[in-house]
């Protein structure tokens, strides 16, 4: 790599070549029109993308230090790439290790195929390509990670790989190339059934806890477990568990599907989506998940507040809820329940982004993927930021699903049980068992990591 000041110089030279009518900017015209008289090829596009990324002013145009931090930027996203490819960490990217990259993708090239990508980059002729050649080469391609090079190389028809990169990219490109998706699916709900059930306890006692105040179980914090072991034995600490771990399936599966068609509808340009589109798509396909499946989220709250004997199991709890309160009983609550996801799923996401770039600052050297225990931290922390902000309304929303099946409560709209909790408990009322709900976190976290890795073991989903 550049020493930095031969950097710098070269930068300057560089930009001077590009600004053509001397105005102290390039624009996208110029860009364009100067890397072709320089011979260098650029991606369908690739002019305009290299200007918006570097573009912090949005003038539409880089003056030298946009242009220079681009650069700079850009260099250290290929030398990690360039790392990541070359296998033997001798400096150089021969065929071999080109195609096992993609096969570690899901992509089965021949050495022939290989070859062809060297060549198109080999500038010297010694079929292996090292770090100089790698940057001269993808220095003004937008492309910065292996799936985004990939998709360059099809587009230049370097690569014919066929039309399979043009699904959305939430899954890595291994698992939508493949078909793996659906095998990462099933293991995270494997992961999340096991997890919800090794912590349903805790759950079972943040519910009693959310409206303790308005039954007469006797639960209080300090004996809340001796209480439900009293009244119900060992098992009654898993009471509303079976249909918590039912609604797994069906939530993530519309969400995800969901998800895919909101990221279309909203991506200002096609198969290029902005953060802040993202966060709407996300919040958009769970309110749409949520929507779908909330009268399981009642009934999984009716089933765990539940005295022995009461409901049968799920399907009795459904009808004695249908003949006794109608239809609208099985979305009491979802106003604040839909309410919470934004603000819970725009800090969760914002958090998250902001750890994880901040450990690849800091602590990226020879990768730029953090890990999965990493990447767990980042979503615990996250989460948890999230789940503070939103808390009082996922309380709120379990009173009100709750309302019906307590003896002596009134029914109140969601202003107005607000204002009482306030009132009568003050402001912390609202955090009514938050501490349950922390408790199971970290256990949540960790059986989550561990049924997660055996089930990608056992699909062979390779790491």
């Amino acid at each position: 790599m550049h020493a930095p000041d031969d950097a710098s110089k070269a930068y300057e030279e560089l930009f001077a070549k590009l600004d053509t009518n001397k105005d102290g900017k390039v624009d996208v015209t110029e860009l364009k029109a100067g890397l072709e008289a320089m011979g260098i090829k650029t991606g369908k596009g690739a002019a305009q993308k290299i200007v918006s990324s570097g573009d912090e002013d949005k003038d539409d145009s880089l003056d030298f230090n946009e242009f220079s931090n681009y650069l700079k930027d850009h260099e250290k996203k290929l030398l990690l790439t360039f790392k990541s490819l070359d296998k033997n960490d001798d400096g150089r990217i021969d065929f071999t290790e080109v195609q096992q990259s993609l096969a570690d993708l899901g992509l089965e090239i021949s050495k022939e195929v290989a070859e062809k990508i060297l060549r198109s980059i080999d500038a010297d002729g010694t079929m292996t390509v090292d770090w100089n050649e790698w940057r001269e080469h993808f220095l003004f391609n937008p492309a910065t990670n292996l799936q985004e090079i990939i998709r360059y190389w099809k587009h230049t028809t370097v690569l014919d790989i066929g039309d399979s990169l043009t699904i959305p990219d939430e899954f890595t490109e291994e698992e939508k190339t493949t078909g793996l998706w659906w095998k990462q699916l099933t293991a995270g709900g494997m992961a999340g059934a096991v997890s919800r059930t090794g912590t349903a306890p805790l759950d079972r006692m943040k519910v009693f806890m959310q409206v303790c105040h308005q039954q007469k179980h006797g639960l209080i914090q300090a004996d809340g477990f001796k209480q439900m072991l009293k009244e119900g034995g060992v098992m009654s600490l898993w009471r509303g568990n079976g249909i918590n771990v039912l609604k797994i399936a069906p939530e993530t599966a519309i969400k995800f599907m969901a998800y895919e068609q909101y990221k279309k509808l909203l991506a200002s340009e096609p198969g290029k989506i902005q953060t802040h589109e993202r966060f709407m798509a996300g919040s958009l396909a769970g309110a749409t998940a949520q929507t779908a499946i909330y009268p399981m989220e009642v009934m999984k709250t009716r089933l765990t507040l539940r005295k022995t004997g009461q409901y049968s199991g799920m399907f009795d709890c459904a009808k004695k809820i249908l003949k006794k309160e109608g239809v609208k009983a099985f979305y009491k609550g979802y106003v604040p329940n839909i309410l919470g996801i934004i603000p819970y799923a725009g800090i969760d996401l914002a958090v998250y982004e902001s750890l994880k770039n901040l450990w690849l600052s800091r602590y990226a050297k020879d990768t730029a993927n953090p890990g999965v225990l990493v990447l767990l931290g980042c979503g615990t922390i996250s989460s948890t930021c999230g789940q503070l902000a939103s808390y009082p309304l996922a309380l709120i929303r379990t009173r009100m699903q709750a309302q019906a099946s307590l003896e002596g409560s009134e029914q109140q709209p969601m202003g107005r049980m607000v204002k009482k909790i306030v009132e009568k408990e003050g402001f912390f009322g609202l955090y009514r068992g938050i501490l349950p709900n922390f408790m199971k976190v970290i256990p949540a976290v960790s059986i989550s990591y561990v049924v997660y890795e055996y089930m990608r073991s056992g699909l062979g989903i390779q790491k």
